[in-house]
Parts: structure tokens; sequence; C-alpha cells
């Protein structure tokens, strides 16, 4: 499948070095662009931590009161999209305790349990020269540069993402913050609390979910 569609799906990445500087001096377009490029993803993860939509919407304002609050604060030593999902995550699970009807991320392991943690024909196996990487013929390869498959790209994204809605939780998790967010692997173990081994193997059965619904779509 795609690399534009599968592993860099609308992605989000860091606005620049400078907007620390903006947003401290002030600069409401500034926050305003993150918001409206960070929420979206933001609502998708609080919802894996809290009992319902409303509660998913007040954690990602308190986290972006957080930020707000926390900027005097922030030195630089991660990158601001880390910064802001590890807010983000520690807003919804303290909301999600307060409700008491959140599912212990301990309680999620059967997405990690049972059948292959690779897929041989697009994931190199524990033999191969990079584990967990993709192969030399399974890697995605960019079709967005054809103009003939362009006007598919909004009914193809809206598919993904209806795709990434119905993944188990923690593996919805790890793809929305690498593959929408764009976050590294050990940003995203530092932000979830898991191990690389974990990371890898959730973000590896949540893009072979979403790689089986293009490959289902473009069979028609």
């Amino acid at each position: 499948m795609t690399e534009s569609a599968v592993t860099v799906m609308i992605r989000a990445g860091d606005p620049g070095e400078d907007v620390v500087d903006r947003l401290r001096a002030g600069d409401e377009a500034a926050f305003a662009e993150l918001v409206d490029r960070w929420s979206p993803s933001m609502l998708r993860i609080a919802r894996a931590y809290v009992s319902n939509p409303q509660s998913a919407e007040d954690a990602v304002q308190d986290a972006w009161l957080g930020v707000l609050r926390g900027l005097a604060r922030f030195e630089g030593r991660s990158s601001v999209r880390n910064w802001v999902f590890t807010i983000l995550v520690n807003r919804a699970r303290s909301r999600g305790a307060r409700e008491a009807r959140t599912v212990p991320w301990s309680q999620l392991a059967p997405d990690d349990a049972g059948g292959p943690t690779v897929d041989p024909d697009r994931f190199q196996d524990a033999a191969g020269a990079y584990p967990g990487h993709w192969t030399s013929t399974g890697a995605p390869q960019r079709w967005d540069t054809h103009p003939e498959r362009r006007v598919l790209d909004r009914e193809v994204l809206a598919l993904l993402d209806r795709a990434l809605e119905t993944l188990p939780a923690r593996q919805r998790l790890v793809v929305t913050l690498r593959d929408v967010q764009d976050l590294t692997s050990q940003e995203v173990c530092a932000v979830l609390g898991i191990t690389p081994q974990n990371q890898r193997v959730l973000l590896h059965r949540g893009r072979a979910a979403l790689r089986r619904a293009l490959e289902d779509y473009y069979r028609g």
C-alpha cells in the first residue's frame, strides 16, 4: 500500500522551532493553528482513557490549558509535539481514573497476544538485518505523485480514519502518535510508558489492520 496513506496519514508534524516563542508572546494565531492541527488526534487518544466523548473533549481542553500554563516552564528538552501529547495523556489518565470507568492499560494486553508480531511480507523478522523494519519489497511506495490518484485522497483518508477508530485502544494510540503525529518510537514509549518492543508490536499490528482496510478498498 502507500506511504502517504498508511504511514504518513495526515501527518501533523512539529510546527517549527519558533512556536514556543510565538506562544509565549501571546500569538493567538499560532495557538489556534496548533489546536486545529492536533486536537482531532488528541480527542482520539483521550477516548482510550475516558468513558465518553464529552470527557475526551474535556481532557483535551484541560491539556491545552496545561500547555498555556506550562509555557514558562517548557525547557525544550523534547519536541513541542511530544510535550503537548504527554500533557494530554496525563490529563486523560487522571480524568479516567476519577471516572473509575476507564479500562486499565494492563487489561488491554490482548492487543499483544496471539498471532505473529510481524508480517513477513512487509516487515523483517528476528532473523533480518533490521527486525521490525520494512522489507525491501514490502516498503510502501508513494502514489500521491500520480495526478489520477489524487482525487482519491479525501476518500482514502476518510476510510483510514474510520479504520483507525476500529483498532484496539493501544494500537490506536501508538498508530495515532507515530503515523498521524509523527512522533518517534522513543517519544511514543515515553508518552505512553511502554517498552520499545511493545511499541513495535502495537504499531505493526495497527498498520497491518489499516493496510488490510486499504487492500479491501482497492479490490472493490
